[in-house]
This record gives structure tokens, C-alpha cells and sequence, in this order.
């Protein structure tokens, strides 16, 4: 059976939930998947003044050596300034020694974001994830568009070639919503069964 990494950090629960139907994607492929959070490294001030969530549904990954055991790594991680946010950066800074052994070559990798608003850095964001997949080795499956539902302005709306989104609004207000969740099956699934493919 596939085995898939659905690793995320985030901050107000987005993210949480965006991974959660990442990994229901994946496992209506027939993958066997996990979901793990990289470590909080906020100070506990900026923890509270900023109210991040921190009732947390999934446990933190043990190590980075744990990435070797899956077919494929789905990383989530909300925007800071256009980018991935320093928990999610600092966790794949420790991975040096993966990448001098090419411990992570040939696996497939998917990234998914968050952002306050619908210029607010996605794309950025999600290549920013992508740039330490590649330099891993790994294969990338984006959000293609055989998912329809991220077409359209009629509402408001996530979706990425290069990965599913969703928009939290200002005050984080907004929650994901069904074709944000839509996306976010839909990208899991592919990874799935890409990695099903490489791997089967």
C-alpha cells in the first residue's frame, strides 16, 4: 500500500483542515496516510496575543528522518509575506543530512496554502514549498484543472494549478470552504495515485 505524508503547520486551523481532506483524498485512493504538524516556534506571548490554535488534532512529526518512511509528502502551510511561515521553513532547514544521502529522490510532493486574502502570496507561498521539494528530488503534482470547481468568480474562492488554497479573510474569519475542501480531496487523491503508480 502507498504510504502518504500529510505534513502542515497552522496557526488559526485552516490549514488543519485543509490537511484533513487532503489525507481523505489520498485514502479514497487506496493510500495508507498520516498527518503530522511541525513543531510550534512562536514564543508563547505571541501565541497568546495573537490567539493561534492551540488544541491541536494531529501529533508533531518525531524527526525529519520520519519523511523517509513515505511515497509522498504533502506539505500545507499558511502565508507569511508571500512565503511559507518560519515553523515550516526551519523544520525543512534540518533536513541537510536527507539531501546529502538523496534520501527523498523520486518521491512525489504537493504543497497547499492559506492566505488572508486572494492576493495575499499563495502562489509565492506554495512555490516556496515546492522549491525545497524539488531540491529534495522529489516528483510534484499540483491542483490540476480536471478539478472544474476552482474555476469561476461567482463566489469567493481558493485553487492553484500549483496546489489547493483557501482564504481566511483578514480576521481568519472565513473557513475553507466545499471547493476549497473540494481542492484539497482532489490534489490528495492525485498525489495518491501518482505515487501509487511510481511505487505500486
Amino acid at each position: 500500500m502507498t504510504k502518504v505524508l500529510v505534513l502542515y503547520y497552522s496557526s488559526y486551523g485552516h490549514i488543519s483542515q485543509m490537511a484533513d481532506a487532503v489525507a481523505e483524498g489520498a485514502r479514497e485512493a487506496g493510500a495508507e496516510v498520516d498527518v503530522r504538524r511541525v513543531r510550534e516556534t512562536a514564543p508563547t506571548e505571541v501565541i497568546a496575543q495573537a490567539h493561534f490554535k492551540t488544541d491541536h488534532s494531529h501529533p508533531e512529526i518525531e524527526s525529519v528522518d520520519k519523511l523517509t518512511e513515505y511515497d509522498a509528502i504533502i506539505v500545507g502551510a499558511p502565508t507569511r509575506f508571500g512565503r511559507m511561515p518560519s515553523q515550516m521553513a526551519t523544520f525543512w532547514d534540518t533536513t541537510g543530512g536527507l539531501w546529502a544521502k538523496g534520501a527523498l529522490i523520486g518521491k512525489v510532493g504537493a504543497a497547499f496554502t492559506s492566505t488572508a486574502s486572494q492576493h495575499g502570496g499563495q502562489e509565492t507561498t506554495l512555490f516556496s514549498v515546492i522549491t525545497n521539494l524539488l531540491h529534495h528530488g522529489l516528483t510534484i503534482v499540483g491542483l490540476d484543472y480536471g478539478y472544474g470547481a476552482q474555476m469561476g468568480v461567482e463566489e469567493v474562492k481558493g485553487g492553484s494549478p500549483y496546489g489547493a488554497t483557501t482564504i481566511a479573510d483578514n480576521q481568519g474569519t472565513r473557513q475553507p470552504s466545499e471547493a476549497d475542501l473540494g481542492g484539497a480531496r482532489y490534489q490528495g487523491r492525485r498525489v495518491a495515485q501518482t505515487a501509487a503508480k511510481l511505487f505500486g
